[in-house]
């Protein structure tokens, strides 16, 4: 019997022993399961998706049934048989959804491999648009603390969409830009009121159930769509949805904000052919009874499908707006910024000491697109025209990318092998090229202040010393160029915009013709660099040419420096104004070409700004005479181009008088 008790009292001895060294050991489980992704969110029993419970059920059963399938779609890979994959990839997400790496396998095949064995550029941006959905509305649901998953959507969005290695990338910039334009319409001007547009949307009821309850006007609005539009609409389609954001986007465009459908008289076909749905939404558009309650409907609506079809959260893209400037969620690097942002400040716990490169990537691609947006982070899009969307620099951009760069650089220094010396190469890129795009625009102390900078990192102020940023700025800024041309070649059209911009506010609008003759000399020199470029006469398998697409738009360089500056709130409107009037002695008939584009984001900027109500667009900006025949000319133009996308090469920058 005393045997007994002493049996029991060990027995409880190592029980509680047992317990106080479980408390001790289970934070660190935790803590590891976390870092490994084991868990599907940092609470366990938070919105698990019924997916996962099917797959626990399975048991050990599942994972032999996984090893299988990773094997044979592995195999099936080595043999080029991508399209077979799909079916196992698709079954392995469903029995392993919180393994990350099957959800980016599975995507990039879509993106990469299927859609190059494709026949037509739409066919691949389908795939393309397939794989990069698949991560982002399936895989990120499932795994919204993986660092992986952020770290890939974000580098395809830079690569595949927004780089050019891929022969159909002008097709994929155009419908990237057309989807975003459909859902969040056209951007208004400055950053700051860019912010506020964001921050309004993220700020909407999550439903328009709920705004209704709440705003009189949008519950008005809502009836009368209803009860007038919805009857118009195909059997089974609803009226408060996607496709409204996209027709009020269409019919904002006719109405002037589109260059391609004012020259096809598409206001005047509307009128004529009486479409009744969008004649419909257009008597809505108008009416001033339901006008206070349009922006808060579609602000909701925006925040509906950011939410419930692209994942996103509308708040840090509201944030993301207001710390790093004003981004065009229309460019593909500013959802690369997003995820990549979004992934580092999500995974970044779950990373061990020796996963740290996952974060160091991470974060670098916020660097890059920072470093894209700072180069062409301003879109102009038209979306009845078939070319690819307009870039041009965005300097606001500049300040942030070096501020960021300050924060990582300093966050990852102590990381061993991977410190941040990994960031010095990219940020001594970045700072030689914002001193050739300042210096070829005039701002000589602002080149002179960032070629300091980067002699003080870098040069003379590095240790040990090193004198190559002693020579002067200009023959840096011509060194350092041709370099890069080779490397990036599309920097030479940022390069050669800067200058003319500069030559249109000096050489034009200071009168100065020696400027303007200076800056044309420039861009016709880089031109004739690759025309004659080895690379020239490359054709892709889309039947086009690179270095063609490329020589094309820096010939077209005047005009699309003009559009540049005329459109640029940060240049004053009165310099502007004496730049048109003075514009056709050194560029003629540039005004012609581009004053359909320029009036409607004139329009805007007035009717929103300061000078409301105290002086007219026509004052400003007199149309050219001559218009109406210019525009019967180019009528039957935009027709051939919006039919058939076809290219040219140039030979030079385009004197628009020639024509």
């Amino acid at each position: 019997m005393a045997n007994d008790r002493v049996i029991q009292g060990v027995a409880m001895g190592v029980i509680l022993a047992g317990g106080a060294g479980a408390s001790v050991l289970v934070p660190d489980l935790v803590d590891e399961a976390e870092r490994h992704t084991l868990r599907y969110t940092d609470t366990s029993v938070e919105n698990v998706p019924p997916i996962v419970a099917l797959g626990t059920a399975i048991g050990a059963l599942r994972g032999l049934i996984v090893d299988y399938l990773w094997i044979k779609v592995n195999m099936m890979q080595d043999q080029g048989l991508y399209y077979d994959m799909l079916e196992d990839a698709r079954l392995i997400t469903k029995l392993q959804p919180r393994f990350a790496p099957v959800w980016t396998f599975h995507g990039h095949n879509m993106a990469y491999n299927l859609s190059v064995n494709t026949n037509t550029p739409e066919e691949r941006w389908e795939w393309v648009r397939k794989g990069i959905a698949l991560v982002r509305d399936e895989g990120l649901r499932y795994n919204p603390n993986d660092i992986l998953l952020y770290r890939d959507l974000a580098f395809w969005h830079d690569h595949k969409i927004e780089g050019v290695s891929d022969d159909a990338h002008p097709i994929y910039k155009r419908e990237f830009a057309k989807e975003w334009h459909d859902v969040l319409g056209q951007p208004p001007l400055t950053w700051p009121e860019r912010t506020a547009w964001m921050q309004s949307i993220a700020d909407a009821p999550d439903s328009v159930e709920m705004l209704v309850e709440t705003n009189p006007d949008a519950a008005l609005l809502v009836d009368r769509l209803n009860d007038e539009l919805a009857p118009l609409l195909p059997e089974g389609a609803t009226v408060l949805g996607r496709e409204l954001l996209r027709m009020v986007t269409m019919l904002e465009a006719i109405n002037g904000a589109s260059y391609t459908a004012q020259a096809m008289d598409l206001a005047g076909m509307l009128d004529d052919n009486g479409d009744a749905v969008m004649g419909k939404l257009d008597a809505l558009r108008r009416d001033p009874e339901l006008a206070p309650g349009w922006d808060a409907l579609l602000a909701t609506l925006r925040k509906e499908v950011l939410q419930d079809q692209y994942n996103m959260d509308p708040q840090l893209m509201a944030e993301y707006t207001r710390d790093f400037g004003p981004i065009d969620w229309r460019h593909p690097q500013a959802h690369a910024l997003y995820w990549s942002r979004t992934g580092g400040k999500r995974g970044e716990r779950r990373v061990s000491d020796d996963d740290d490169h996952h974060a160091i990537n991470t974060d670098r691609q916020q660097l890059h697109s920072l470093q894209d947006l700072a180069r062409g982070g301003r879109v102009m899009y038209d979306p009845f025209s078939p070319s690819m969307p307009g870039r041009f620099p965005e300097p606001d951009f500049i300040d942030t990318t070096s501020q960021l760069f300050d924060e990582l650089y300093v966050k990852y220094n102590e990381s061993s092998g991977m410190g941040g010396e990994t960031f010095l190469e990219f940020i001594k890129n970045f700072l030689g090229h914002n001193i050739r795009v300042a210096f070829r625009q005039g701002e000589t102390e602002r080149a002179e202040e960032l070629y300091d900078l980067l002699d003080r990192r870098f040069g003379r102020g590095a240790f040990p010393p090193n004198p190559a940023y002693s020579m002067p700025l200009d023959v840096f800024v011509r060194e350092i160029g041709r370099d890069e041309y080779d490397r990036q070649p599309y920097v030479a059209l940022s390069d050669v915009i800067g200058g003319l911009r500069y030559a249109f506010r000096v050489g034009v609008g200071q009168n100065r013709p020696e400027i303007y003759e200076e800056a044309i000399a420039f861009a016709n020199d880089v031109t004739e660099f690759f025309r004659t470029h080895e690379f020239m006469d490359f054709e892709t398998k889309m039947g086009t040419g690179r270095m063609r697409d490329l020589v094309s738009q820096i010939g077209q360089s005047a005009e699309l420096a003009f559009l540049q500056l005329m459109t640029d709130p940060s240049v004053p409107i009165e310099e502007r104004a004496t730049i048109w009037a003075q514009v056709d002695d050194m560029e003629p008939q540039i005004r012609m070409r581009t004053y359909d584009r320029i009036r409607p984001w004139l329009d805007r900027e007035i009717s929103s700004g300061p000078l409301r109500g105290r002086i007219a667009v026509d004052q400003l900006l007199p149309e050219p005479p001559g218009m109406e025949a210019w525009r019967a000319q180019q009528a039957a133009q935009a027709v051939r181009e919006a039919q058939e996308d076809g290219g040219g090469q140039g030979a030079g920058v385009e004197r628009t008088g020639d024509r």
